[in-house]
């Protein structure tokens, strides 16, 4: 199937589902599922839950039993990204075009929309029509990438970050898990889903890795040269937060040959597999994004 079609069935399949979890019915604590709602179905790229889905089909297994997977794996960066807007963090008024969770909703509610949410993504991973050694393998990779070490811990290192001068190390140990961590979980994920080898396991982290760097090097880039209506969020805020980042560090034209060359081994990694045709083209189409 063309890149093009695929990357929309994925992202169809990945809204149709997220759309069920929630009930129609109106409940007490209604306004903390309906802030959970409307974080998760505000769109975006759905770019992990389509990595769940590729890499569970390229390493032979049925992307419909991985599409629960897939589902928690959005809701936990759905909660990260309604966590990384409070006041207390970035403080950002603007996430997709929309006005942020708390803006809408009211700070403790966004902060347990996220609280929630994170709740509802391994349930949603265990709910996956999968062998058991496969579920307790895919929830163990989703914890390890959202505690202390993966999401939580760089969020913690990018803020204690903010009006210090950073070196490229830092950079790196930051991005590693506050960006690459999910992005690589999601890829390990659709291997666990398949029942997939170590082999397999090793190309899907050599892909994650050098996709996540590109794609975190993009974001910086697009935070300076991007717009707000382009972009769906304000720009310029990592400069106004006194945030080193690879733009401050290399300048565009230096960050624009680094993407080139980790989208290339992204590209070589994803060889490795017998089918790489969608994953090549979706390293290919992150590498020039513009939102």
């Amino acid at each position: 199937m063309e890149f093009k079609k695929q990357l929309e069935q994925y992202r169809t399949m990945t809204e149709q589902a997220l759309a069920e979890h929630f009930p129609k019915e109106t409940l007490p604590y209604d306004k903390l599922v309906r802030s959970m709602e409307y974080s998760l179905m505000a769109g975006g790229k759905r770019l992990r839950p389509a990595l769940v889905l590729e890499f569970c089909r390229v390493c032979g297994g049925d992307i419909q039993t991985a599409l629960p997977v897939a589902c928690g794996v959005e809701m936990l960066h759905t909660y990260s990204l309604i966590h990384d807007d409070l006041p207390a963090m970035d403080n950002d008024e603007l996430r997709r075009g929309k006005p942020t969770n708390h803006v809408v909703f009211g700070e403790f509610t966004a902060t347990l929309a996220g609280d929630a949410l994170q709740a509802e993504a391994f349930a949603s991973v265990l709910s996956a029509p999968l062998p058991p050694e496969r579920l307790v393998k895919c929830a163990r990779i989703l914890a390890n990438v959202a505690g202390y070490d993966g999401i939580c811990g760089g969020q913690q290192l990018d803020m204690e970050g903010e009006e210090k001068p950073l070196t490229e190390a830092d950079l790196m140990e930051i991005h590693a898990r506050k960006t690459a961590a999910l992005i690589r979980g999601a890829c390990l994920m659709g291997v666990a889903c398949a029942g997939g080898t170590a082999e397999q396991e090793a190309a899907a982290v050599d892909y994650a890795e050098a996709l996540g760097l590109a794609f975190q090097i993009r974001d910086d880039m697009l935070d300076v040269l991007s717009t707000a209506e382009e972009l769906g969020k304000p720009i310029g805020s990592d400069a106004q937060e006194g945030k080193t980042t690879f733009m401050s560090l290399y300048g565009a034209e230096e960050c624009e040959k680094r993407i080139l060359a980790l989208t290339e081994q992204a590209k070589q990694a994803a060889r490795r597999f017998d089918d790489s045709e969608f994953l090549t083209a979706l390293a290919d189409s992150m590498a020039v994004r513009r939102s």
